[in-house]
C-alpha cells in the first residue's frame, strides 16, 4: 500500500450459494481509497456496489455470501495494515463502528425498533469511547443538531417508527459519525431524502472529510450526487468494474457505453429551458420517442380543487383525547387541465401526499371542494364514489408494498377489470391484461410471476399497468420514480409521457425531485407547510421563481457537473416549523399575488 492509501481492494470475488447454484456477486474488483478522499461507486441495482462495501465491513457473510478471493487491506490508526478479509471476529468488532462506519440505505431495517433513538445513538459512544451516560447523551444531542433534526431533545426519547423516513436516515448518519471513523461507507444515504436535506447531508459529509481527514466510500446511482461529492469514480456493471477515473474525466469523457448510458439518463435541471411541453429522456440504444400533445387547442379543466383542508388529530392524555391538530393540507386550490401534468413539489411533511390522497378520498378532508370532470367528489355517497374511482387511479411510491406478494401479476392487473365488469370471459380478460403488459413494455412471460421475482422498476410498471386498466382520466403518481435506478427512472418517466400523449391522461405528479418535475410537468405547484406557496407553468416556476422557498429548493438541487459544485455557505435553509397547532387555532386564508398570467405567489402573512 502507498503511504496515504487507507483502503486497498485487490481482485475481490464474492460468491453466494443459492437454490439455483453458485451466484457470483462481485468478480475481480480492484480499487483503492486514499485518506481524506471520496470515492464514489456507481451502478444500478444488482451491479455489486453494496456487496463490495459489505465485504469491507465483513458483513457480507451474514447475508449468505463469502469472500472467495482477494485482499481487503485497511490501514489501522497504529500504522499497521490489516487484511480484513482474514481478520478474526474480535478484531472486526473493534474496527466496525469505530474505524469503519456505515450508513445503510434502509434506515427502518437498520435501526432497532424496540430501542429509543438515545439508546441507539449512545451505544457506540459508550462502547468505543468509554463515555459516561450523561456525556454520551450530550454528544448524541450535538450529533442530532449537526444533521439538522428539529427538536433533538424530544427525538432522543422517541422510537424509530415515530420518525419520518428522512429523519430516520439522518439518525443513521449521526450514528455513523459518532466515533469519527477513518472510513465512512455511505450506501445510498440520500435516496430517501428531500433535496434540501440531501444538499445539507452532502455538505456535512464533505465538511467532516475536510476537518477530520475521514475517507468516504460513497455508493449511489444518482450521477448528480456523484458530481457533487466525488474525487474519483468507480463504475460497476453486473458485478464487474467497467470504468474508473477522476470525477471530471468520467463526466466529460466517459469511455464505457454503460457509463455513457448512465449519464444520458439523468434529468438535468435547466435541460428543459425554453421548451413548451414535456419531452422524453434520451436512453442509450433507443431512438428518441416523438410525442405530440393528445389534445390540440385550448385545454379544458379536468380536476378543480378549491380550498381543500385536511387535518389529522393528535391524541394525548390518559383518555387519548384530541389535544391538537396536524394541519397537513391548508386552503389548497388548483386546476389541472385534461391531458396535462401538474406537479406538486416540496419537502417531506409539506402535505403533497396528503393532498393527493384527499383528492381520491383515501383520506377524508375536513373542508373544500374537489371536482373531477364536473362531478363533486367530496359530496358523493360511497356507492357513487366507487364508480367515480374508476376514473381516478393512484400509483404509489413503493410498488412492493402496493402489490399483493401472494398473487400472480396477471391476477393483480385483472382485478380492477373484474371489479368493474369490463371483461367477459377468461380469454378476453387474459387478452386485456396482455395488452396492458405490452403497453408498459413488460414481457408477457411475466404474467404468471409474483412481485418478488421482479426488479423495483418492473414492479412499478405493473402498478402503472394496473392503474391504466380502467382507462382513467386522472392518475395520481405519488413519488412513483423516487426509489428507482436512474435508467429505470428514465424509462418509467418516458412511459408516463408517452401514455399521456397517446391516451390523453391527466397526471398529478407528486415528487421532491426538481429535475424530474421539470422534465414531466406542464404546471408546477410548490408546497410548504400544507399550503401552495407558488404555482404556475413549468417555465414560470423554473425560469422565474418568485417565492423564497422555491428559490431555496432550486438552489439545493445537485447539478450533474463536477465543476459546478454547491458550497456549504450557499445553502441557507431555515428549519421547517411544526405543522401541529392547538385545537382553537384558526389559520389565515391563502391570498395570492399574480406575478404574470397564471403565475401566483402566496402573500406573506
Amino acid at each position: 500500500m502507498l503511504d496515504d492509501t487507507l483502503v486497498s481492494i485487490e481482485n475481490l470475488r464474492v460468491e453466494f450459494d443459492t437454490n439455483d447454484g453458485l451466484v457470483v456477486g462481485v468478480e475481480d474488483v480492484s480499487f483503492h481509497i486514499a485518506a481524506g478522499e471520496t470515492v464514489c461507486v456507481v451502478g444500478e441495482s444488482g451491479s455489486g456496489k453494496s456487496i463490495t462495501s459489505l465485504s469491507l465491513m465483513r458483513l457480507v457473510e451474514f447475508g449468505g455470501g463469502r469472500i472467495a478471493n482477494g485482499t481487503l487491506n485497511f490501514a489501522r490508526p497504529s500504522g499497521d495494515v490489516e487484511n480484513v478479509a482474514e481478520a478474526g471476529s474480535d478484531l472486526m468488532r473493534t474496527i466496525r463502528g469505530n474505524e469503519i462506519a456505515m450508513i445503510f440505505q434502509e434506515p427502518m431495517s437498520a435501526l432497532n425498533p424496540v430501542f429509543t433513538i438515545e439508546r441507539q445513538l449512545t451505544e457506540g459512544l459508550r462502547v468505543h469511547k468509554a463515555l459516561s451516560r450523561s456525556e454520551a447523551r450530550a454528544q448524541a444531542l450535538e450529533l442530532l443538531r449537526r444533521v439538522r433534526i428539529p427538536e433533538p431533545e424530544r427525538r432522543l426519547t422517541q422510537y424509530p417508527h415515530e420518525l419520518s423516513g428522512g429523519m430516520r436516515q439522518r439518525v443513521m448518519i449521526a450514528m455513523a459519525l459518532a466515533c469519527e471513523p477513518r472510513l465512512l461507507i455511505a450506501d445510498e444515504p440520500t435516496t430517501a431524502l428531500d433535496v434540501t436535506i440531501q444538499a445539507e447531508i452532502l455538505a456535512l459529509i464533505d465538511r467532516l472529510k475536510r476537518e477530520t481527514g475521514t475517507a468516504v466510500l460513497f455508493i449511489t446511482h444518482d450521477m448528480a450526487v456523484v458530481a457533487q461529492v466525488a474525487d474519483r469514480v468507480v463504475v460497476m456493471y453486473q458485478g464487474n468494474k467497467v470504468e474508473e477515473g477522476p470525477v471530471e474525466q468520467i463526466f466529460e469523457a466517459p469511455q464505457h457505453p454503460y457509463t455513457q448510458a448512465l449519464l444520458a439518463a439523468v434529468p438535468k435541471l435547466g435541460g428543459m429551458t425554453g421548451k413548451a411541453r414535456p419531452e422524453p429522456l434520451a436512453i442509450l440504444g433507443q431512438d428518441p420517442v416523438e410525442t405530440k400533445p393528445h389534445t390540440e387547442g385550448a385545454a379544458k379543466p379536468l380536476l378543480e380543487v378549491r380550498n381543500l383542508m385536511t387535518r389529522f388529530p393528535v391524541k394525548g392524555g390518559l383518555f387519548r383525547r384530541t389535544v391538537a391538530n396536524v394541519h397537513a393540507v391548508e386552503d389548497v386550490s388548483f386546476t389541472l387541465n385534461a391531458g396535462e401534468t401538474l406537479s406538486l413539489v416540496g419537502e417531506s411533511g409539506c402535505g403533497k401526499s396528503s393532498c393527493g390522497r384527499s383528492i381520491l378520498r383515501l383520506v377524508e378532508p375536513q373542508a373544500g371542494e374537489v371536482w373531477l370532470d364536473g362531478q363533486d367528489i367530496l359530496a358523493m355517497p360511497e356507492s357513487e364514489l366507487r364508480q367515480a374511482r374508476a376514473e381516478m387511479q393512484m400509483v404509489f411510491q413503493d410498488p412492493f408494498a402496493s402489490l399483493n406478494p401472494q398473487m400472480r401479476l396477471v391476477d393483480q392487473v385483472a382485478e380492477p377489470l373484474l371489479n368493474f365488469g369490463l371483461a367477459k370471459g377468461r380469454r378476453q380478460l387474459q387478452d386485456k391484461v396482455s395488452e396492458l403488459f405490452d403497453r408498459v413494455e413488460l414481457p408477457r412471460s411475466f404474467l404468471n410471476r409474483f412481485p418478488h421475482e421482479l426488479s423495483g422498476g418492473q414492479r412499478q410498471r405493473v402498478a402503472i399497468a394496473r392503474a391504466l386498466a380502467l382507462r382513467p382520466k386522472l392518475i395520481i403518481a405519488d413519488e412513483a420514480v423516487s426509489a428507482l435506478d436512474v435508467s429505470i427512472q428514465a424509462q418509467v418517466l418516458n412511459l408516463l409521457i408517452e401514455l399521456q400523449a397517446e391516451l390523453g391522461i391527466s397526471l398529478l405528479f407528486i415528487s421532491h425531485d426538481m429535475a424530474v418535475v421539470e422534465r414531466v410537468s406542464h404546471m408546477v405547484g410548490v408546497m410548504y407547510l400544507g399550503r401552495i406557496v407558488e404555482i404556475g407553468s413549468r417555465q414560470q416556476i423554473f425560469e422565474n421563481p418568485q417565492h423564497e422557498y422555491t428559490r431555496s429548493l432550486l438552489s439545493a438541487v445537485p447539478v450533474a457537473d463536477p465543476r459546478k459544485r454547491k458550497k456549504e455557505h450557499e445553502l441557507n435553509f431555515k428549519p421547517i416549523p411544526s405543522p401541529v397547532f392547538p385545537l382553537d387555532y384558526e389559520p389565515a386564508p391563502s391570498v395570492y399575488d399574480e406575478v404574470e398570467p397564471g403565475h401566483k405567489v402566496l402573500r406573506p402573512f
